[in-house]
């Protein structure tokens, strides 16, 4: 668990890689869970998951009769998931930020006591790390093709169409219909250019403004549900990842040492219990 941009997918397939071979993962990212639009979301690439099983994982595709995947859909889907997980005697981890699917998922009604004996990683980061770092993850997106993306969904799904289903919710789809609707693809003249900054600005806030809500329902799964969750500290990462005179290799260490190892223990007493 933990805010947009903390390193949640990332830990999750280092530890199902390196460490816990027998398992699998479960995304839990309501937006995720949609097929298109995989630089916009962010979505792991195939080669980032290391041949780790990925379930609800760009599957869906919205329609007009479903265009929703409702938190009981979630739970339909991810129990069925779990059991097909357990019946190949493997381990299934939960990996995402949409809390509402997890509470969900996990919670019983009018009872405190959860559907299935978890293991809960909080992957922590302090809030002005964590934004300057979604900030620049924004411009590391818009450089790799996120304006480009958005050009293609909205010359099939059309700027104005009113959904606010699926993947119209998207942080980055809604930023740029304006700019869309008014400019379509170019940025050469100096109102389209600022309009541009304009919605790529939208996007860093809103990205942050996201990570505040979810720490924000994190809390009160801890302090109001009870759940118990383990703490992990990404922040000291984080600053590595950004820290351009350090390389890759230092922030790679600093992100074993931080955040992978930690994890690594707490999933192991948790198994051996």
């Amino acid at each position: 668990m933990g805010p947009t941009g903390c390193g949640k997918s990332k830990l999750s397939v280092n530890l199902a890689f390196r460490f816990f071979p027998s398992s699998e993962l479960i995304n839990s990212n309501k937006i995720q869970i949609y097929r298109d639009l995989d630089i916009t979301r962010n979505k792991t690439p195939p080669s980032d998951r290391k041949n780790v099983p990925h379930h609800l994982l760009g599957d869906l595709h919205p329609t007009e009769s479903h265009p929703e995947f409702t938190a009981a859909d979630f739970r339909s889907a991810a129990s069925a998931a779990i059991s097909q997980i357990v019946s190949r005697r493997k381990t299934p981890f939960l990996v995402g930020g949409s809390n509402s699917y997890v509470y969900a998922l996990l919670a019983k009604k009018f009872c405190k006591e959860l559907r299935y004996s978890c293991c809960f990683i909080w992957v922590d980061v302090s809030p002005p790390v964590l934004n300057e770092y979604l900030g620049k993850r924004v411009d590391e997106m818009m450089d790799s093709g996120m304006l480009e993306e958005l050009v293609k969904y909205f010359a099939s799904a059309g700027p104005g169409s009113g959904s606010e289903c699926g993947l119209s919710k998207a942080i980055g789809v809604p930023e740029f219909e304006r700019y869309f609707e008014r400019y379509g693809g170019g940025d050469d003249d100096v109102e389209r250019k600022r309009a541009y900054e304009e919605a790529v600005r939208a996007v860093k806030e809103n990205s942050c403004q996201l990570a505040k809500r979810q720490l924000g329902k994190i809390m009160r799964l801890r302090d109001g549900a009870g759940w118990d969750l383990k703490r992990v500290d990404a922040t000291a990462a984080l600053k590595a990842a950004m820290d351009g005179g350090g390389g890759r290799r230092r922030a790679a260490e600093v992100w074993e040492r931080e955040v992978v190892e930690p994890s690594v223990k707490i999933v192991k007493r948790f198994l051996s219990e």
